[in-house]
């Protein structure tokens, strides 16, 4: 049995995402290529961490892909007097029973939309962040597995807003890919305001595959081939932010691999089965420049992503790829 995904296999599983890539798009007005690295995540099994202003339409993302792959979504208001167990869940004591029984909290749902992560308190960002890491909640002596699929959507103001706690280094390490939506165009936006105005909860959206589909979808990611010279240009991405001054340190391991995993789950969504160097040069601001901070931080959050992925794009232009 070969190592390497078949060609049937590749098929089948661009049929599922166009399916999966038009429905969104049907909601989702004006942000094609948004929509395509969601769902390059999705099928990653990573998660995703989007920086914006309120109001651009991340719940409305966030909901219609749990509607499209027919999976349970949550969303969580992160505030400042958020407890960690108002996010995993807590012991109820059942007196019936006459024992403890643990209650599930949101955090087990398939799609877990966490609005605002950055406006609570670090320990309570923690408990999200370490259910992403293990894909387990520990509590009341037992252990507690979280849903399957499992992709959590973070939302993050821009951290000089007031009231924000910035989220430590080491754990945007644990989101695959950071994206920002920004405003529509302006006949996008048009549509929007004909459409009649609704919750996003009230969408009417039915599901065009299911969890299995994705967790399917989900295991073929590292049998997608990599050419070692595809490899070695991706390291030589990686080495590059290490010796780069402007940055204040380089993409540790996990970066890298989080990298290869994005170009294979990208090389799927465009039907192929193995990955080209375009694959990697593609996902490399939004895979890699949330692991990165400036030597000098810029003067807001907005203005030092900005440099960030001005200084991965020059990167990008001194290498050449493997032809």
């Amino acid at each position: 049995m070969s190592d390497f995904v078949s060609g049937p296999a590749v098929s089948d599983a661009r049929v599922v995402l166009d399916r999966i890539r038009a429905n969104m798009r049907a909601t989702i007005k004006g942000k094609d290529d948004v929509v395509d690295q969601v769902l390059v995540c999705l099928v990653a099994g990573g998660h995703l961490l989007i920086e914006d202003l309120p109001g651009v339409g991340k719940t409305t993302l966030a909901y219609s892909l749990a509607r499209s792959i027919d999976c349970a979504f949550a969303r969580i208001q992160f505030t400042s007097d958020l407890l960690p167990s108002d996010v995993t869940g807590v012991g109820i004591y059942d007196e019936s029973t006459k024992a403890f029984v643990f209650k599930q909290g949101p955090v087990f749902a398939n799609v877990v939309l966490a609005d605002e992560i950055n406006r609570a308190p670090p320990k309570t960002q923690s408990a999200l962040l370490e259910v992403m890491e293990r894909g387990k909640v520990s509590a009341d002596g037992g252990t507690h597995t979280a849903g399957a699929p499992f992709m959590v959507f973070a939302t993050q103001n821009p951290t000089d807003y007031e009231g924000t706690f910035p989220l430590p280094e080491s754990q945007l390490d644990r989101f695959l890919m950071r994206l920002h939506m920004g405003y529509p165009e302006a006949a996008d936006e048009l549509d929007i305001l004909r459409a009649p105005h609704s919750a996003y909860d009230a969408i009417a959206l039915s599901p065009v595959a299911t969890r299995e589909d994705v967790l399917r979808l989900q295991s073929l990611v590292s049998q997608v081939f990599v050419e070692d010279t595809v490899l070695e240009f991706l390291l030589r991405i990686v080495a590059a932010t290490r010796t780069e001054a402007e940055f204040k340190a380089g993409i540790s391991v996990r970066g890298g691999l989080a990298l290869k995993r994005a170009a294979q789950a990208r090389a799927l969504l465009r039907g192929r089965d193995f990955i080209l160097p375009e694959d990697v040069q593609e996902l490399v601001v939004s895979v890699l420049a949330h692991r990165l901070a400036l030597a000098r931080p810029g003067a807001d959050a907005v203005e030092e992503r900005q440099a960030v992925a001005a200084v991965l794009r020059k990167i990008l232009a001194a290498l050449p790829p493997p032809v």
